[in-house]
């Protein structure tokens, strides 16, 4: 059974993995953490990890097994993320999958010129209005990475930002800690208190993880920060293979679960019952051609995923990307399979819808290509409702088979149900080519416009723009005074 935007499906899912291939991949992290170990780079995190059973040597960790059981045992087994409204926007476990953008590209392809340039502060702005109006879309991220604010503190403007453009869950990056703790801070200000935000949390935070067997101090202090307070996090871990690890899928999958494991240890070590998810993407080897980082390869599509299943932890996966310059037949083939394999695998929570160049582009206009291959793909997965109103054996025995059905009261009842493109050009040639010939990117980018002109979000109270925007500048403040 498969699921997304909640609605059940009865076509089957797909798995890369068997469960005797999970056994085996999850054994041997068992045995990568207790015998070789993880170098985990905070004493805060060392000390939490020792006095809950692991051995330390200086960095390195080796956790017993049955510290992992353990916390398995404690993790949920899904993450639910409200609408600012205070209303269930995501439900992240078992077969339902979601998509949203990504975050801090260095460049977009810009849909009014169609030429590459650096971002601004406006592009995130147009992003996130973009994603809160596209309905196959169901979570925002930053998409870009601003040049025209200060760099040191560029994810609290961003922030800032995607707070007052959409009402979705948010799902947002900071290249420290301090923009972590920040972040939570003003979401809680739109919540009202901490309390609010806790109960009903309409942000989570992507946690960048070194690798497998490397947790950088800021990954970790902010998975303790997020575990303590009780909110939701994504764990993220991720290998090259061939680079940092080995370049056999197993080799690779197996040094990178350790991590994760690793992970989903610590949180729930800091508080049981912290909601946490994990990668579903990498585990495989890396494009050792080019030295790039790919972000479609045939090669890892479904492995991590297929662990998050075998442990039942929600699973923040990939797709709706592209290594494409431009929008061409290869990201169209690219962002299809990427969403569709995120699709079958049932991957939870799928960020980078948009990404392009080895995500250092973005592109508005991808976003809305993708937005409809999703409802293509929501369409041709869904399950069929077979009753009697739908078999419609009486309508099919008042008309007979010479009867018009085109203005049968069933047929009005009914005939809004099917998918129809908002995007994809199905008529004749002779009316496309009389509404002017465009190509999809064409109208693509006409789409953009037309949603940037005319969709407003629901304003946050003046109030709470304001203690959003004081916490900003106080962090502008504190990062002045650094330097």
């Amino acid at each position: 059974m498969i699921q997304t935007h909640g609605t059940s499906m009865t076509s089957a899912h797909y798995s890369r993995l068997g469960p005797q291939e999970c056994e085996k991949i999850h054994m041997a992290s068992l045995e990568i953490l207790s015998h070789i170990g993880v170098d985990v780079h905070d004493q805060k995190a060392l000390d939490i990890l020792v006095k809950g059973g692991a051995k330390a040597d200086g960095l390195r960790v080796r956790i017993p097994e049955y510290m992992v059981a353990r916390a398995l045992t404690t993790a949920p087994k899904s993450i639910t993320l409200y609408n600012r409204k205070g209303q269930v926007a995501m439900r992240a476990g078992k077969y339902n999958t979601y998509y949203g953008g990504g975050s801090d590209c260095l460049n977009i392809l810009d849909h009014r010129t169609g030429l590459r340039r650096r971002p601004n502060i406006n592009d995130v702005k147009e992003a996130s209005t973009l994603m809160d109006a596209l309905p196959e879309i169901d979570f925002v991220m930053s998409a870009f990475l601003p040049e025209d604010v200060d760099q040191r503190v560029y994810d609290r403007y961003q922030m800032e930002v995607m707070l007052n453009t959409t009402t979705k869950p948010i799902v947002f990056v900071t290249p420290d800690f301090e923009g972590c703790v920040a972040a939570i801070e003003m979401c809680e200000a739109v919540a009202g208190s901490a309390a609010a935000f806790q109960k009903k949390p309409f942000a989570t935070c992507y946690i960048n993880v070194t690798s497998g067997l490397i947790a950088n101090a800021e990954a970790l202090q902010k998975c303790m920060f997020l575990a303590e307070k009780g909110l939701p996090l994504l764990y993220i871990p991720l290998n090259a293979g061939g680079v940092n690890s080995p370049v056999t899928t197993a080799g690779c999958m197996a040094s990178m679960n350790a991590g994760i494991l690793l992970g989903v240890v610590l949180s729930q070590l800091v508080n049981p019952g912290t909601p946490i998810a994990v990668p579903g993407w990498n585990g495989g080897p890396y494009n050792l051609q080019t030295m790039v980082g790919n972000y479609v390869l045939p090669d890892e599509q479904g492995i991590p995923t297929s662990m998050g299943k075998y442990y039942d932890i929600p699973v923040f996966g990939l797709g709706g990307s592209t290594d494409s310059k431009i929008l061409d037949q290869q990201s169209g083939f690219e962002a299809t399979l990427s969403l569709m394999t995120s699709l079958l695998h049932g991957a939870n929570i799928v960020h980078d819808v948009g990404f392009m160049d080895s995500g250092l582009q973005g592109s508005l206009q991808m976003i809305a290509i993708c937005n409809d291959i999703l409802g293509f793909l929501r369409a041709t997965t869904a399950g069929v409702v077979v009753n009697d109103e739908t078999l419609a054996l009486d309508v099919i025995e008042e008309l007979g088979p010479t009867g018009t059905y085109l203005g049968h009261d069933h047929t009005v009842r009914h005939f809004k149900e099917p998918y129809y493109s908002k995007l994809i050009d199905k008529n004749p040639y002779s009316v496309w080519q009389k509404r002017g010939s465009l190509s999809m990117e064409a109208r693509a980018a006409k789409m953009v416009d037309d949603i940037l002109a005319k969709h407003k979000t629901e304003p946050l109270p003046a109030d709470v723009q304001q203690a959003i925007h004081a916490i900003v500048e106080r962090e502008q403040a504190w990062i002045n005074q650094q330097s």
